[in-house]
């Protein structure tokens, strides 16, 4: 049985949607003087990287409960090119029921659902018939993903049919080359636009971080972002050569807690691409706790961009029920 550490993993579906419990970024008036003033210490931020996973483990009891929440702020997710509606009927079935009843009954734990699922948006009709009722939102993919190159107005576009297709979230991608020339203002303008385009539905801000040369142009995207309306900042679309990092990461919740105490507003967080062991959700977990606080460990704040994650989160709770560890073919998402 489970300690009390779990209470907000149970939770019902209004904190699934971004910024529900607060009050939605609304973005702010382009600052280039703040934009110019934020730097990134590289040296320090991977020395304190590289201590965290060897300082912060967790066992038992406790672990299954971190384990559990990891699986609240999943993003279910399938993005290849020969998805049908039979494979997202079935991702959308394991998004209900991500852990299995025997496992939960055994940790004393009522049904919990992952945070959302992601699609094409192709695919977005399909998901939303399948997570009828549930609660669960489904999030697209958008704006020309994921190299983001197609005309700003197609981009646009994109976005707007998503929603009507009954998207609830939006994960759009920026134009790199705005962040790699410095052009700040182009960045901000063009978040701007696709916030407008996204309406009701939350966007999530796709910065490609493996693409954009150095933390220091991380921190600067991430803050005009979060300027722009962003209501989560997101590493990568899990299709360039470097994903999620925890580098990468520190920097990025660092922009959050800026921005949040500057203007009290609370955004989002999605680490996404390379993350598939249980340990490094653990870890992940960890740093947002550390860095921003309990209150960015809930799913409306925080999302793994990850499917493969949730196979070995499953087993190591059976590993934590029975002493053994299952077939990871017992635990297929799709």
């Amino acid at each position: 049985m489970l300690s009390q550490s779990t209470e907000h993993t149970t939770d019902t579906a209004r904190d699934q949607l971004p910024q529900v419990a607060d009050t939605r970024n609304p973005g702010m008036p382009h600052d280039m003087d703040w934009v110019r003033g934020v730097q990134a210490n590289t040296s320090a931020i991977e020395r304190r990287t590289a201590q965290l996973p060897a300082r912060r483990s967790v066992k038992k009891d406790h672990q299954a409960a971190w384990l559990l929440r990891a699986v609240t702020c999943i993003d279910l997710t399938t993005l290849s090119g020969d998805d049908t509606e039979r494979r997202v009927e079935r991702l959308c079935a394991k998004a209900r029921h991500p852990v299995s009843q025997n496992l939960l009954d055994a940790l004393g734990m009522p049904p919990i659902t992952t945070g959302a699922v992601c699609v094409y948006h192709e695919m977005i009709p399909a998901a939303v018939r399948a997570l009828d009722g549930s609660g669960i939102p489904v999030a697209a993919v958008s704006t020309g993903f994921p190299a983001g190159l197609s005309p700003l107005h197609l981009r646009l576009a994109e976005i707007s049919e998503s929603v009507k297709a009954g998207a609830a979230e939006i994960d759009i991608v920026i134009s790199r080359r705005h962040v790699l020339t410095g052009n700040w203002t182009a960045l901000y303008e063009e978040m701007q636009q696709m916030r407008a385009a996204c309406g009701e539905a939350h966007v999530k801000a796709i910065l490609a971080t493996g693409e954009l040369g150095s933390l220091r142009n991380v921190a600067r995207a991430s803050v005009v972002c979060m300027m722009a309306g962003a209501d989560f900042i997101k590493t990568s679309t899990g299709k360039e050569s470097v994903n999620a990092t925890l580098p990468v990461t520190l920097v990025m919740i660092r922009a959050i807690r800026d921005y949040f105490e500057r203007t009290g507003y609370r955004v989002g967080y999605k680490p996404a691409g390379g993350i598939s062991k249980a340990k490094d959700a653990i870890t992940y977990l960890a740093m947002m706790k550390e860095e921003l606080g309990d209150r960015w460990l809930r799913p409306d704040l925080f999302r793994f961009g990850a499917s493969s994650l949730l196979n070995d989160i499953e087993r190591q709770l059976e590993h934590h029920v029975t002493g053994n560890y299952s077939a990871g073919y017992r635990h297929a998402t799709s």
